[in-house]
């Protein structure tokens, strides 16, 4: 089981992407407000095997922030809800969408990095990791060779 990691990767970059879905393991849109040395940001993520929670893995989208004021957090879960439903739990500076809806297709993932910048004002930057995808695989889904992070494993 081989695993490959996507970087940076832009918003246009992401959207043209055509890989194989069921080999994505987990993707993240991280929204960066400026001045960035001010680390105020949104993650927002999916893992496909559930995100932990104690140490129970809760399947759906889930997101984190950093220095963002606490009123802040009600307007971003209702975001979210309103487009992948799910029930919301709250644990430490993460919010859980249970059971949502899960997304992964490159244009999928795109529109909603667009969707986050646009509504609260920052920058997205993307994250793809992916399982078993060969290297002929990520050429022919256009997969920017130059943003690749191997993962080492056993």
């Amino acid at each position: 089981m081989t695993r490959c990691r996507y970087w940076k990767l832009t918003i246009d970059e992401v959207e043209k992407l055509t890989y194989d879905t069921s080999k994505v393991l987990l993707w993240e849109i991280k929204c960066t407000r400026e001045p960035e040395e001010d680390a105020i940001f949104i993650g927002v993520f999916l893992y496909r095997n559930g995100t932990p929670f104690d140490y129970t893995p809760i399947k759906g989208i889930t997101f984190y922030y950093n220095n963002i004021e606490r009123k802040e957090v009600p307007e971003i879960t209702k975001f979210l809800k309103k487009k992948f439903g799910g029930k919301d739990m709250e644990k430490g500076e993460r919010v859980f969408l249970k059971d949502s809806k899960e997304i992964y297709s490159g244009k999928e993932i795109a529109e909603l990095a667009k969707e986050l910048e646009s509504k609260f004002n920052t920058k997205a930057v993307i994250t793809i990791e992916f399982l078993d995808i060969s290297e002929k695989e990520q050429k022919d889904a256009g997969l920017p060779e130059e943003k690749l992070l191997p993962i080492p494993t056993k």
